[in-house]
Parts: C-alpha cells; structure tokens; sequence
C-alpha cells in the first residue's frame, strides 16, 4: 500500500484517511485486549497513527499493511504494559521507603500482637478455629459451617464471641 503520491511533496491523504477508517476500531479492540484499558488503548493507537504518519516517507511494509498495523500495535501495547509495570515498581518501593515505622509503632504492634494472640489462645477451641478460619484463611461462613458440621448461625455466634473478646482486651490494654 502506497501512502504517497508519486510526487514525494504532496502526501496522499485520502489513502491515509481510508486506513485510518478502516483500522482504527478494530486496532483500538486489539489494543484493550492486551493493556485492558479503554484509554490507554485508544491512545496507543493514536499515537502509533501520529507516528505513522510523520515517518509514512520512510517506512517499508513488506508483507500486508493489516500484518504490519497489527504488529506495531501489540509492541507498543506491550511497550505500555512494560513501562506500566517499572512504574508500579517504582511505586511500592517509594512507598516501602516513606512508610517505614518508627521503634514505637513496632513495640505497639508487637503488644497489640501479643494481646490478640493471648485473647485468641484464651478463646474456647471451636471458637478459636472459627475466628481463625474466617480471618486468617479468608474462608466464608457458610464454608467454615460446611467444613466444621456446624449452623452458619452457630459460626456467626462464635464469631461475635471473639470478636467481643478480642475489643474487649485491646480496649482494656488502651488500644
């Protein structure tokens, strides 16, 4: 496909525009798939059009025209996912770094831990499991009902039970 007239100063517009048409929603669809986010993709094919279109005097398609737009597409979506990702990087280490606690926060945590743990272990053996299936493994309580042979209603008691306990201890230790 030719982009240019034969005359190299006067750029053919309308080939440019026919692609351009042509492309441009099924590229942009091409692009989500990949980067999962409708404006970046749409910026990326924007930009790749831009740039195409600055460099069309310069640049040699060898096979198809859909092969090569396809192809220029997906790196440079991948080049955006990169790119997205040093900065997330970047991110949680600015984070880590500006979010360091200080020796007191750590002694308060240590204490908060030991009393939870302490309240935890003085809990009754079903009770305990209960909290700590629901809090620690993250499992739901129908799921632990189901694992435990037991009524959600019965779950939903216990929990209530160490979940007092526990405010009750924190609180009587001035957290």
């Amino acid at each position: 496909m030719v982009l240019a007239s034969t005359n190299p100063n006067e750029p053919d517009l309308k080939e440019f525009e026919k692609v351009f048409r042509k492309y441009y929603e099924p590229l942009c669809r091409y692009a989500y798939s990949i980067v999962r986010d409708a404006d970046e993709a749409e910026e990326i094919v924007q930009e790749f059009f831009y740039t195409f279109w600055l460099n069309r005097n310069r640049i040699s398609i060898r096979l198809s025209l859909k092969s090569y737009l396809y192809r220029s597409i997906r790196n440079s979506a991948l080049r955006y996912l990169q790119h997205k990702n040093i900065e997330d990087q970047y991110r949680t280490q600015d984070y880590a770094l500006n979010h360091v606690e200080s020796p007191e926060q750590v002694i308060q945590g240590n204490e908060m831990a030991g009393i939870i743990d302490k309240t935890l272990k003085g809990l009754p053996e079903r009770t305990r499991q209960i909290f700590l299936l629901n809090r620690i493994n993250g499992l739901k309580y129908k799921e632990i009902a189901d694992l435990l042979k037991i009524s959600i209603k019965t779950v939903e008691a216990d929990m209530g039970k160490a979940l007092l306990e526990l405010r009750l201890q924190l609180k009587r230790a001035g957290f």
